[in-house]
């Protein structure tokens, strides 16, 4: 869409909304190419919406407009002009709901063509704790609508800043600006606090935001002048109404017309006999309970005698007072609640409809307590039993359900109130019907949601409207997904969801809604032509959204009045501020004379609680300083039991000390108040505890106050970020932004990191100046010494790293390596080099030939004897040379005949290779002569060799000539692996003999000890390349550093990545580097951040070992260059030419080198694949690196491997790390028991005691002990427990586990489920010496012990932690638990998995 800029924005409104014949609106543009596209219809725009709009460009206002009026038609219009204005700025949308959001935003989003964003808890804003997801969503929306919290938690946060990032912010329902509701919080934060708009701003300048306001009932009180006056001032805008075009508006909104239905006032509470059997059981139930023999009662009480004093202790004692005063634990509490509801029930609508609510209730309790327990009502097992025990205990009497007495039943036990709706209901809808001819819809507003489903009910089945009015249900979410109430269950009698009810009544299948106030505000509900108020509104707000509802033309308002008239004054106060709030927001001058010399936004926070962190403009204040402290303890890492949340204990106590134990007579205090915060005891114990004095007015202030001094000592000791947010990189601060950066570019990496391949330890480049050739001498044990000449230096190689070949004819033997020094230059002053080439020709090509081309011999690997002498092959090469017609083209001199063989040197058995004619044949290894008879199935191995298939009769005319050649095919291999195990050696299928005619073969004249060396040159050359490249890498990534002193295998190994296929590869160190990985860093971290929990040591240290961390510093380390991924294969494998293309090895080089050639497609897939070299492998060799270190140095040398590569920590010895934790010990002058009792379990005495009370203190612990709950140590002892197991089985002799079975077999020894089995186990026995008496041996002192578990010595005040260890134990006793356990361990072939989860330990 093109946009212009323009001057007068007025003019340009009136005259790009043009009406069509059809009365509808376009969007105009001034690009006529694009006017067919941007063009989006809007609804036609009456006089006095323009009026409005016009208004609300020049200052800020509140529209106030009857609904159904158009008032959002007027933000749409607004907002077209902000889009238009070109502003970097977003408008902001702001509703009081989700369900309105919804709906707001498909309008926007249906009439301006730009993005439309929405933000609501289904994009879980609260988890956007990256700043750069809210400035993208800045940058992509140009208006995005939500819910107030979502846009003030934004603010507190400082992810959006209200001046520079939003231009235009639209209040719906504005009426809700007051008090401590979001919308007001929002301008008094944030608003108040910038400098007004000048009209000549940047687009980016940091000024207050133009402000509309949409609402139809600007009145939240019984003071009309007030209440106006109270939103004007939150807001910083007028509340206006159109003036000019007031009587077109008049003709567009018709108000309903009023009327009453006065009913017969029912007597509630019922006196005398119950006309329901089914509530009279109900209340007698009730009034025979007893809050004592409430469980909650008795646990709690179990608790106080459990407990010491102190703090916690009484907690629970003012818990359990306030329970018995108020008879409010949850299952009395449910039940009262539920007679209640079904009393008023059974009043106001009859004992049909409390007999039906009761049954349902009923029904629906068993079954959540029975086949749903995910819809458990209860925390506590035993507090359900209770309460289902109590509910089965009524004598429900079942509503009739027929055809017949159904109907019969509901008409006859009806109250006079539903009688006189029903006869209400039939009234308006024969009027409209029959009178306007208007298709009726009609809406009836309930307070109670019992209430909605019993008439609900009622009027389905009622026979006077069952087939008259199709009856839907519409009722409120809970505001909180904690809530447990007993009555939530009711939510499952609703037929249908909210959205499914709304999509009924608009399409007609539905014509009655029965609704609570969710129906009365800003949800899309066709406008009805008759609402009914089945209870009177409870405020003036709630009698005009409601009456708002009706707007049908000719439609009608209904409020059912008792015959006590007592809401009648209500009804006319409220008619007469509705005509009083008209009069002044339709009036300029009174509002004019109101507003006059008020200090709009003044705060009334007389506590002045404010605190911002420069760096990111976080704001935090007493309004939201409880809500952060409650956030912060509800994401701490889950204890298992509960969950994590402060404590505010006020000051004075609510209740005397152990009131509940006489329930006598107490003062009522009013102030003033104090309060102590305790914060989890994962928590630091320095800052878990804060206070205020009683010098607070109110309970709310003092809990305020003690949250904000809280909420600022956690970021001071850096456990929050510069958005006042729990750390969630859980780095320091100032590290933040950088790892979440990281963290985002890990998320959109697809899992490979664009490299340059591994080195090429053989290629020189162009310019490296003269070439060298460096000479290496080659020897092995019976064969003579052979010189090999290379353009790169080798390196220098101990005993140990030498390489071993492993053959099938022999024991495994090691090649020697001598390097010389400088050999030759590329001039080749005394011809040597050539000569080089010449022999090595000729020493590859009996075997290789089939891939190698004659006239080639730009080898990059040149062999040459170290004794140059002639010798007999040489003189035999010359003979077949003077041969009339031989040449020494294609190396036509290295094969001869075997009959100029025999004429020459008869049957001498001196070759090695012999192939077939043509001189292309597969080569053979000679074995012996033959002169047996051949068998059948040698004989036709023969034929099947030498006949064509063609012909026929070729098998029984072919003659076979002795003697025969017996060879077997020559084993290409890499002879650096050993032999397999179950190899079958010369027996093999693949070396059984080849049987040749001598007529149709050729001899290779080449020595038997050259083609041994021409067999192993393959795997040595390769030996030579990996020990090239690692060596490279030590001596570039490890120089100056003690890891240069790791033995070059461990080296190879770790490089070797799985896809060279190597024997030796890095998966096995990675599995233990990874564990020393984790062990280091846990410790690392432990020592560094004392204060931090294991929420935040756990979150950093998966940062500091993930893949994408480890990848990132090996691609900054360029590890990606020693990595070996190319494999030898033998079968394929010729003598490397210079002249190659790169292929898979190449050096790093932005372009190509001048000798490289082009590569065929399929090469240049390979260099791609190179090239894309996976995050995972960087990881897995950095973690394999470690682990070789650690095999051969310790943990000191794994802790350098971590310094090289950094990882983002600051590294310490680990001795050092101890230590510093140590020193922060402070050692008690008081222990547990139950440290004496471990240490007898364990046979050790702890040296530090404090540690292990820390090691025994579950989060709930009550007890004046200076000391956090276990996680850290448990947090340490994990990383202990994986690295004593793993580095048992890495080491384990004669075993070599694989990766695989390592993990397999640590799986079930470090497991929740087997290290509660040895919990449960552990034991020891303590002394218990009993006195006695008899009259025979008078008082006498008897030994006995007593078993002390190691179970029971966990520190903990848990009601539900002692339930479910005892209950474990118990399992673990019984039959089928302990014996089967020990049995599968001591004589079974399979991990007793399922008896060991069957504990189901806590």
């Amino acid at each position: 869409m093109h946009i212009i800029t323009h001057k007068t924005p007025c003019t340009h409104l009136k005259h790009s909304i043009v009406k069509s014949s059809s009365e509808s609106t376009h969007i105009m543009t001034d690009n006529a190419t694009a006017q067919a596209s941007a063009q989006v219809p809007i609804l036609a725009t009456r006089g006095y919406q323009q009026e409005m709009l016009e208004e609300s460009l020049k200052r800020n206002i509140v529209i106030a407009l009857d609904t159904g009026a158009g008032k959002t038609h007027i933000a749409v219009l607004r907002l077209k002009f902000e889009v238009e204005r070109e502003s970097r700025k977003v408008s902001w949308f702001l509703v009081p709901t989700v369900a309105l959001a919804q709906q707001q935003q498909a309008v926007i989003a249906n009439h301006i063509p730009v993005p439309v964003g929405l933000i609501s808890g289904a994009n879980e804003p609260d988890q956007w704790k990256d700043p750069a997801l809210w400035r993208a969503v800045l940058v992509d929306y140009r208006i995005i609508v939500s819910t107030p919290d979502v846009l003030l938690n934004a603010l507190r946060h400082g992810y959006i800043h209200l001046g520079r990032d939003i231009g235009f912010l639209v209040f719906d329902e504005a009426h809700h600006a007051a008090d401590r509701h979001s919308y007001n919080l929002i301008m008094r934060e944030f608003y108040a606090g910038l400098p007004p708009r000048g009209g000549a701003e940047s687009a980016d300048a940091g000024v207050r935001p133009m402000i509309l306001g949409l609402t139809a009932s600007p009145i939240f009180g019984g003071d009309a002048e007030m209440s106006l006056r109270q939103i004007e001032r939150n807001l910083d805008a007028t509340v206006c109404a159109p003036l000019r075009f007031r009587s077109e508006l008049e003709g567009f909104v018709h108000r309903p017309q009023f009327k009453h239905v006065v009913y017969a006032e029912p007597m509630y509470p019922i006196v005398g006999i119950l006309p329901s059997s089914s509530l009279q059981s109900l209340k007698d139930v009730v009034a025979s309970l007893k809050i004592e023999e409430d469980p909650w009662v008795i646990d709690r009480r179990a608790a106080l005698r459990r407990l010491e004093p102190g703090p916690d202790r009484t907690r629970i004692d003012q818990r359990l007072s306030r329970a018995i005063d108020k008879h409010d634990t949850f299952a009395h509490k449910g039940l009262r609640d539920f007679e209640r509801a079904a009393e008023e029930i059974c009043s106001y609508l009859g004992a049909w409809a409390a007999d039906w609510y009761i049954q349902q209730v009923c029904e629906q309790a068993m079954r959540a307590g029975e086949l749903f327990p995910e819809f458990s009502f209860s925390s506590s097992e035993s507090e359900r039993n209770y309460l289902l025990k109590n509910l089965a205990r009524i004598e429900i009497a079942p509503v009739p359900e027929g055809e017949e007495e159904g109907p019969a039943d509901v008409m006859r036990r009806t109250s006079d109130k539903v009688a006189k709706l029903i006869d209400k209901l039939l009234e308006e809808k024969a009027i409209f019907e029959d009178q306007h001819h208007m298709e009726y819809r009609g809406l009836v507003f309930v307070t109670r949601r019992d209430a909605v489903l019993a008439l609900t009910a009622i009027l389905a089945r009622h026979p006077r409207t069952a087939h008259v009015l199709s009856v839907g249900s519409l009722l409120g979410e809970s505001g909180s997904f904690r809530r447990r109430a007993f009555l939530d269950i009711t939510r499952r009698l609703l037929r249908q969801p909210a959205s499914a009810t709304l999509d009924a009544f608009r399409i007609g299948d539905l014509n009655l809604i029965v609704a609570t106030a969710v129906a009365e505000e800003g949800l899309d509900i066709q406008a009805c032509c008759n609402v009914v108020r089945w209870d009177p509104p409870a405020n003036m707000v709630s009698w005009t959204q409601s009456r708002g509802r009706a707007r049908q033309e000719r439609s009608s308002f209904v409020v059912m009045l008792s015959d006590s008239l007592a809401f009648a004054d209500d009804v006319r106060k409220w008619v007469a501020l509705e005509h009083r709030m008209t009069e002044l927001y339709n009036t300029k001058q009174e509002l004019r004379a109101l507003l006059a010399d008020e200090d709009r936004l003044e705060d009334d926070d007389e506590d002045n609680l404010r605190f911002t962190v420069e760096a990111t403009g976080a704001v935090l204040t007493g309004n939201s300083a409880i809500t952060h402290i409650v956030h912060f303890c509800a994401i701490l890492p889950y204890p298992g039991q509960g969950h994590h949340s402060p404590l505010f204990d006020i000051d004075p106590p609510d209740y005397p000390f152990e009131w509940h134990a006489d329930a006598g007579p107490r003062l009522e205090y009013k102030g003033p108040y104090g309060c102590t915060l305790r914060l989890p005891k994962l928590v630091d114990p320095r800052f878990r505890v804060f206070s205020t004095p009683q010098i607070h007015s109110t309970k709310l202030k003092a809990r305020r106050h003690v949250a904000f001094q809280a909420y600022r000592a956690l970021y001071a000791n850096g456990l929050l970020n510069d958005h006042l947010l729990p750390l969630t990189s859980v780095l320091e601060p100032e590290m933040e932004s950088e790892v979440r950066a990281l963290l985002q570019e890990v998320e959109q990496r697809d899992g490979t990191a664009q490299v340059s391949s591994q080195m090429d330890p053989w290629r020189v480049s162009e310019t490296a100046g003269e070439r060298l050739w460096w000479s290496t001498i080659l020897e092995v044990d019976g064969l003579p010494p052979l010189r090999l000449l290379t353009q790169t230096a080798l390196p220098l190689f101990r005993d140990d790293e030498l390489p071993v070949i492993h053959t099938r004819e022999q024991p495994p033997f090691k090649v020697r390596i001598r390097t010389e020094s400088t050999f030759a230059t590329a001039d080749d002053d005394d011809g040597i080099l050539a000569r080089a080439r010449i022999f090595t020709r000729r020493f590859f090509w009996p075997l290789y030939s089939s891939r190698m081309k004659w006239g080639q011999m730009d080898f990059v690997h040149l062999f040459l004897p170290v004794d140059e002498s002639l010798t007999v092959w040489d003189e035999r090469r010359a003979a077949l040379l003077s041969v009339p017609g031989f040449s020494d083209a294609g190396g036509r001199t290295l094969f001869a005949p075997f009959s100029w063989w025999d004429q020459h040197y008869g049957h001498v058995n001196e070759f090695s290779v012999v192939t077939g004619t043509g001189f292309g044949g597969k080569p053979f290894q000679f074995i012996r002569w033959k002169n047996d008879p051949v068998t059948a199935e040698e004989r036709d191995g023969i034929v099947k060799r030498y006949v064509r298939p063609k012909d026929d009769d070729g098998s029984t005319t072919f003659n076979i000539t002795y003697p025969l050649i017996e060879t077997r095919p020559f084993s290409k291999r890499n002879f650096l692996t050993p032999m397999p195990a179950e190899s079958k050696g010369l027996d093999a299928a693949s070396q059984q003999p080849v049987l040749l005619l001598k007529e149709f073969s050729l001899v290779a004249l080449i020595s038997s000890h050259e083609v041994q060396y021409a067999l192993w040159a393959p795997s040595i050359i390769r030996y030579l390349q990996l020990a090239s490249t690692t060596s490279s890498m030590r001596d570039n990534l490890f120089a100056d550093t003690p890891l240069a002193d790791i033995p070059l295998h461990l080296l190879m190994e770790a490089c070797s990545a799985p896809a060279a296929q190597e024997h030796s590869h890095y998966q096995r160190l990675e599995t233990l580097g990874d564990t020393v990985l984790k062990y280091t860093v846990s410790i690392q971290l432990l020592s560094a951040h004392p204060l931090w929990h294991e929420g935040y040591l756990a979150r950093r240290k998966d940062h500091a070992v993930s893949n994408a961390n480890l990848s990132k510093m090996a691609v900054k380390r360029k590890l990606f260059r020693w990595i070996i991924r190319d494999r030898l294969v033998p079968k394929r494998w010729r003598p490397r030419l210079t002249s190659d293309p790169v292929g898979f090895l190449f050096e790093e080089t932005s372009s190509p080198a001048p000798e490289m050639v082009l590569m065929t497609a399929k090469e240049e897939r390979k260099a791609s694949t190179a090239r894309n070299l996976s995050t995972k492998v960087l990881a897995d060799v950095v973690e394999a690196l470690i682990g070789a270190a650690y095999v051969h140095g310790g943990f000191a040398l794994g802790t350098e491997c971590m310094k090289v590569f950094d990882l983002g920590l600051s590294w310490n010895a680990l001795p050092d790390c101890i230590d510093a934790m140590y020193v922060r010990v402070a050692e008690f002058d008081r222990y547990p028991v139950q440290i004496t009792i471990v240490e007898s379990i364990l046979g050790y005495t702890f040296r530090r005691k404090a540690i292990a009370v820390e090691a025994l203190a579950h989060a709930s612990y009550q007890s004046d002990l200076e000391t956090i709950s276990y996680e850290r140590m448990e947090f340490l002892g994990d990383a202990v427990l994986d690295m004593l197991v793993t580095d048992y089985l890495y080491r384990v002799p004669g075993k070599e586990y694989s990766p695989g079975q390592i993990h397999m077999i640590k799986t079930t020894v470090v497991n929740a489920h087997f290290l509660a089995m040895l919990c449960l186990r552990a034991s020891t026995m303590i002394p218990a010496a009993m006195p006695s008496w008899s009259q025979h041996d008078g008082v006498t002192v008897n030994d006995d012990t007593q078993p002390a578990y190691l179970w029971q010595c966990m520190l903990h005040s848990s009601v539900q932690v002692m339930d479910e260890q005892r209950a474990t134990f118990t399992r673990w006793n019984r039959p089928g638990g302990q014996d089967e356990i020990e049995a599968a361990f001591a004589e079974g072939k399979a991990f007793p998995w399922s008896a060991l989860t069957s504990l189901q330990a806590p």
